[in-house]
């Protein structure tokens, strides 16, 4: 299983520079993957979609402005990017670096706002991340806020803006910690999830801080040996006697996103009974497989090559969904975190 199996040709205006003027007024591709059939739709219509007792699982992470500029103790400029909180009682961080010269285990950095840090160690073994102390005058998340940056995606080819602020984000984004938007929820209005429940669908949250390994590239070539980063996830007591009540009674459970996924196919028993609590996930899906949980996925158009396609691979089958993906590129839909996106059940 290799990583060419998982590439396609895609012309660079295809990728989404901004969202939509309106969440809602994305395209939708449906994708039938017993048949193969496909129909381009709107996302507004998505609601047609759906079955009364269908759960909807969704991810209500919050993307923090994970990315700070600042400087060393000699002056030479740093750029930090959180990856993922290490300690309950004190910010350590886990962080991606970037600084003219190695930062050394005592160093001390400054950033804007009267916030410091001191790298503690690095994690060789972890991609050569860093664990990093924050001291903040006041609460840490207040500061990051105003003097942290979004952290759009590297496809991305232009400096965060306002709008990001907003648009980078969920309407039922409520659980700070994520370095990435789960894309697929980027689409759903307030309006679109209250007409999902008055049609009898059940909307479940569940958190995963997506990290940054969302955006690393695969660098071996059988992607089976690819490691991915853990990530913090949280599934609640009610979600998951929901998500096993519909098991048990035939309905669907769809998940919202790769993000939802990777949870409900992690936090199993061997019974593929959904676990309540919370912990670190690395799983990763490719094809062979073998969803327990997962009826529906919603998610968005995803990079060539990468672990995301490989799980919407292993869902819908490799040929049908490389089939979809060139079909979305003949007929121009929007690619990645601003994009556009495909329900496939």
């Amino acid at each position: 299983m290799y990583l060419d199996d998982f590439d396609f040709e895609l012309p660079e205006e295809l990728i989404a520079q901004h969202p939509p003027e309106r969440r809602d007024a994305s395209r939708l591709m449906q994708l039938d993957r017993a048949t193969g059939a496909i129909r381009s739709r709107r996302f507004s219509e998505v609601v047609d979609l759906f079955r009364p007792g269908d759960v909807l699982v969704i991810n209500d992470t919050r993307v923090i402005p994970a990315r700070l500029l600042g400087h060393k103790e000699s002056g030479g400029r740093v750029e930090i990017f959180l990856a993922r909180r290490l300690a309950q009682t004190e910010e350590v961080w886990l962080c991606l670096t970037r600084s003219s010269k190695p930062l050394r285990p005592g160093g001390q950095l400054f950033f804007e706002g009267g916030l410091r840090a001191e790298v503690l160690e690095e994690q060789a073994e972890d991609g050569g991340q860093r664990r990093v102390r924050f001291d903040a005058p006041g609460t840490f998340l207040d500061v990051l806020e105003q003097v942290g940056r979004i952290p759009l995606p590297p496809y991305i080819s232009r400096p965060d803006q306002r709008e990001d602020r907003e648009r980078y984000q969920t309407v039922f984004a409520r659980s700070p910690g994520a370095v990435a938007a789960p894309t697929a929820g980027l689409h759903f209005t307030a309006a679109i999830l209250d007409a999902l429940r008055a049609g009898g669908v059940e909307i479940c949250p569940l958190t995963l801080h997506v990290g940054p390994g969302t955006f690393l590239p695969v660098r071996v070539e059988d992607v089976r040996a690819h490691r991915m980063h853990g990530e913090a996830f949280l599934v609640p007591d009610a979600t998951a006697r929901q998500v096993n009540a519909a098991k048990t009674e035939g309905r669907r459970v769809i998940a919202l996103g790769t993000t939802s996924t990777r949870v409900l196919e992690y936090a199993v028993d061997g019974a593929g009974r959904l676990l309540a609590g919370e912990g670190i996930s690395d799983l990763f899906i490719y094809p062979g497989f073998r969803f327990r949980v997962v009826d529906a996925l919603i998610t968005n158009f995803h990079l060539p090559r990468s672990t995301l396609l490989m799980l919407v691979c292993a869902f819908a089958g490799r040929d049908r969904t490389l089939s979809a993906y060139r079909r979305a590129v003949a007929e121009g839909f929007r690619f990645f975190s601003y994009g556009d996106c495909m329900f496939i059940s």
